[in-house]
């Protein structure tokens, strides 16, 4: 008669054994409140380049298309946002330095 092998035990820690997911968040508060600043900034930036148009569109006004604020102040502001963005990617949380 053949003989009844038991269960090895990598099959029975196959079978046993759940997948186990980390459970910590990605991000610290502190980053998506960095990310929070940098996502206003940005739609600051868009909001302030916007716009520009005239009550009659057969009249062309310079000083409304390329105004200080549309051209120089709207794009700083945007690529600031951008950068807090990149900065609150990678900075750690205080909780990853004591690990």
């Amino acid at each position: 008669m053949a003989e009844i092998k038991p269960a090895t035990t990598a099959a029975k820690k196959t079978k046993a054994s759940k997948p186990s997911f980390d459970t910590t968040p990605l991000f610290g508060k502190e980053n998506y409140r960095w990310m929070l600043i940098g996502l206003v900034l940005v739609a600051l930036g868009l909001l302030l380049m916007g716009g520009g148009k005239s009550k009659d569109p057969n009249v062309f006004n310079p000083n409304e298309v390329y105004s200080f604020v549309r051209i120089t102040v709207a794009p700083i502001l945007m690529l600031a946002g951008f950068g807090i963005e990149i900065f609150a990617i990678f900075k750690k949380s205080k909780s990853d330095d004591a690990q």
